[in-house]
């Protein structure tokens, strides 16, 4: 049994135990890339907690100054009467736990592993990337080659964006919300980190919705037809999205909606614009077929 994935010279077409090989070598790169990066990240024990994941609880991070920034520019122009109504985590910072004897170290090394992850995507990408390249014709894998560029950038920029706006505001609402004042927030390590990497990775995640979208479309699943149709249905789902990602506050859920709605439109003209393309290749296709019918005729 053979595949027509090519070897790399483009030789002949690789067997079955070839291909095996082939997809092995893709996985232990990415592994390796994946280790390395979580080495790196396990030596910069202070600046992967003090400085990247500790931050947005602190009131000197740069979104909590900002909202408090724009909650005085608020009152100052008459809009609110309550300068502090968009200031976060500015009260007493609440105190992170450690509850079992390797705690530390575990949650050190759990860090490192995501953090290894997420900064190899890229090279994960680009290995699963060069392992079905061989497959495609030379007009789809130069669009693949674009999708992975894009799948790459919208992951990241999600990431950022959960981290930067979604990240202090659950951290807020969740670490000041109260069942009664005399239960005191001590917050364990591993939740906190737990919350914070769930919700960077989760809005990572639904930004690759224009992608997705183009792939589902490539091989005929979904049409732009298909999407304005169930435009409604899509808009309840992504505010429920919204609502299991954030915090249960309308601000939060709306920061998340908002971008997804935009994305699912960019997911319209996407798909639209591979449906020209599929109809463009079936046009010359046919055109092709008619000429060379007319020319068996003629002769």
């Amino acid at each position: 049994m053979a595949f027509k994935w090519k070897s790399r010279k483009g030789e002949a077409e690789m067997s079955f135990l070839e291909h095996l090989e082939e997809l092995r070598w893709h996985i232990i790169r990415s592994l390796v890339a994946i280790v390395s990066f979580m080495i790196v990240a396990f030596c910069f024990k202070s600046l992967l907690f003090d400085t990247i994941l500790i931050a947005p609880s602190q009131s000197d991070f740069i979104t909590n100054r900002l909202f408090c920034q724009f909650g005085n520019y608020l009152a100052s122009v008459g809009i609110t009467r309550n300068p502090d109504i968009l200031c976060i985590n500015t009260g007493n910072p609440f105190q992170l736990i450690s509850i079992k004897m390797a705690g530390q170290i575990t949650t050190h090394i759990i860090v490192a592993l995501v953090s290894g992850l997420i900064l190899a995507f890229p090279f994960v990408i680009r290995e699963f990337w060069a392992f079905f390249r061989p497959a495609l014709h030379s007009n789809e894998a130069k669009h693949a080659r674009g999708a992975v560029l894009a799948s790459t950038l919208l992951f990241f920029t999600g990431v950022l964006f959960g981290y930067f706006l979604l990240a202090p505001l659950s951290i807020h609402f969740l670490t000041s919300y109260q069942v009664s004042p005399n239960v005191l927030n001590q917050i364990n390590i591993r939740s906190y980190i737990g919350t914070l990497t769930s919700v960077c990775f989760a809005t990572g995640i639904v930004f690759e919705l224009p992608i997705i979208a183009f792939f589902l479309t490539k091989i005929g699943i979904i049409t732009p037809a298909f999407m304005r149709k169930y435009r409604k249905h899509a808009i309840v789902v992504i505010f429920i999205m919204a609502a299991i990602i954030t915090p249960p506050d309308v601000f939060s859920q709306m920061l998340v909606a908002i971008p997804l709605l935009v994305l699912y439109e960019i997911s319209i003209f996407i798909s639209a614009g591979v449906m020209r393309s599929k109809q463009k290749k079936h046009d010359e296709f046919m055109s092709n077929e008619e000429k060379t019918e007319k020319s068996a005729v003629t002769k």
